[in-house]
């Protein structure tokens, strides 16, 4: 009997997310050295094609389909060709020679047993290379969307230097007329000096996001997202647990049937066998006289076939449990996920509709008064890192928005 892949396992994002970032431990130089080469820019649609077509993983789940679709042609399993020589006095005492050959098959429904064993044997790898393509999926997804987070903060760190190359001017303006002191521009300029630090450590930061896509989609290519993209994620509503459950009870129902057909394999193991023989000898060294046999292999002691097919059966019953039982978890799990998207939800609904808008007025305010001399510095200072804190935390409140949206989109499916 060929033994089945019942306990073939896929890897979540967290456990791909784990490795990545040991292998992204890149040197500075490699980092920086990222930026120099052309960029292929490339949509999401097409990230996740690409990571499919690519990915190791999926070529090996290939092969093990391709595997257990060839091994059909085996299933038609007779006994090797009995070929037996008997020399000596076994007539007379005259030297005699007897040559037969005798082949054993298999009766009833060992074979169709076999057969249909071996087919369902092929469609779990078809199921567990559909559990492994959407946890690519959703790789690819998250990996995505935390290159545009990058891509947003960097924006708003330029957005933030022209803020501040603006008061820098202002300030040093100021202090040429007299109306403040130099500790306006020696501030103004700290502030711009922090921010082009702040730049360099964003280039790094974006330079591990595009290898962590680049490592779940499996290229050389130097591959990173369309900037395009709408930063918000398009979550599907009603669509979230839908695919997860399918795929997960298709995984477990097909394990149930092949432990069905294993069952059924075992119980036709213990029909018999008949076997076919021809066989020449010598008589008194006068030859040649053949002649033909027939007979049964009768399977006497069958228990260990009968153990094994109760075997099947327990195993049975052991998946249609671990089906119950992650279709429970993945349901808890889709609560507590939908949970927490609606609270991210609702954050981001606030930025979109009132903190973004507070964060450009303040700013356009606090400038307009600052360089009419209505407002003091330190006045100022204070108002420009309020609407600075609104606007990092929008940033922040859509990128978490977006992951938790992929989660639930993509909830993680448990198959053992």
């Amino acid at each position: 009997m060929k033994k089945s892949i019942y306990k073939m396992q896929t890897k979540t994002f967290a456990n791909f997310a784990k490795k990545t970032l040991r292998t992204l431990r890149l040197s500075t130089f490699l980092l920086a050295s990222t930026a120099t080469f052309a960029q292929q820019t490339i949509s999401l649609e097409k990230a996740i094609e690409l990571a499919k077509s690519n990915n190791i993983d999926l070529k090996i789940a290939d092969k093990e389909i391709e595997k257990q679709t060839v091994l059909k042609k085996a299933t038609f399993q007779p006994d090797p060709l009995q070929v037996q020589y008997q020399g000596g006095q076994f007539n007379s005492a005259d030297y005699d020679h007897n040559v037969s050959v005798q082949q054993f098959f298999p009766l009833g429904n060992i074979t169709k047993a076999n057969r249909q064993l071996q087919e369902e044997l092929a469609k779990l790898a078809e199921k567990q290379k559909a559990l492994s393509s959407y946890e690519i999926e959703k790789a690819v997804t998250l990996a995505y969307y935390q290159y545009l987070y990058g891509v947003s903060i960097q924006k708003l760190n330029s957005e933030l230097n022209d803020i501040y190359t603006k008061f820098l001017k202002n300030a040093e303006l100021r202090f040429k007329t007299g109306e403040s002191g130099n500790i306006e521009v020696i501030s103004a300029k700290a502030k711009v000096k922090e921010i082009e630090t702040q730049k360099a450590q964003l280039e790094y930061d974006l330079a591990i996001y595009q290898k962590q896509l680049q490592f779940f989609i499996q290229t050389n290519e130097n591959i990173v997202p369309d900037q395009n993209t709408a930063l918000q994620y398009t979550f599907i509503e009603n669509q979230e647990n839908t695919k997860a459950e399918a795929l997960m009870t298709d995984f477990y129902e097909q394990q149930i049937s092949v432990y069905q057909k294993e069952a059924g394999t075992f119980k036709a193991l213990r029909t018999p066998k008949v076997g076919l023989g021809y066989f020449a000898q010598t008589i008194n060294k006068e030859s040649l006289f053949q002649g033909f046999t027939a007979g049964l292999q009768i399977p006497l002691f069958g228990g260990v076939n009968t153990t094994k097919a109760k075997a099947a059966e327990i195993s049975i019953s052991q998946s249609q449990m671990a089906l119950d039982k992650n279709k429970m978890m993945l349901n808890l799990q889709q609560e507590e996920l939908k949970n927490n998207f609606e609270k991210q939800q609702k954050n981001l609904a606030y930025f979109q509709n009132e903190g973004q808008q507070y964060a450009n007025q303040i700013i356009e305010t606090a400038q307009k008064s600052y360089a009419n001399g209505d407002m003091s510095y330190w006045s100022y200072i204070s108002f420009l890192n309020q609407a600075i804190d609104i606007k990092k935390q929008f940033a922040e409140a859509t990128h978490s928005y977006n992951q938790s949206a992929i989660e639930l989109q993509f909830p993680t499916i448990k198959n053992n």
